[in-house]
């Protein structure tokens, strides 16, 4: 099954770039997701368990890292890339 997540940070920080920058260069670097970023949000597409494994792993490693931030996500149960739909 595939997915797609739309995920916004809110690291509760004053220098809150390098907690943003670390989240999104982890994701980019997973073999078999698509990451689509801009300036309101980072969207994950693919397989619904390296998707949510992907996350588990990278949400609890931006907590420790770099303290309380806030994660707002929004899930569904297809795969939106645009990549593989041009036309929506």
């Amino acid at each position: 099954m595939e997915i797609s997540v739309e995920i916004s940070k809110y690291p509760l920080a004053d220098d809150y770039i390098p907690a943003i920058k670390s989240f999104i260069d982890r994701l980019n670097q997973v073999e078999g997701l698509t990451i689509v970023t801009n300036t309101m949000s980072t969207q994950v597409f693919g397989d619904y368990d390296l998707v949510m494994d992907t996350l588990k792993e990278e949400m609890r490693l931006s907590w420790e890292q770099f303290g309380k931030s806030i994660f707002v996500c929004k899930f569904i149960g297809t795969n939106l890339d645009p990549a593989l739909n041009p036309h929506g």
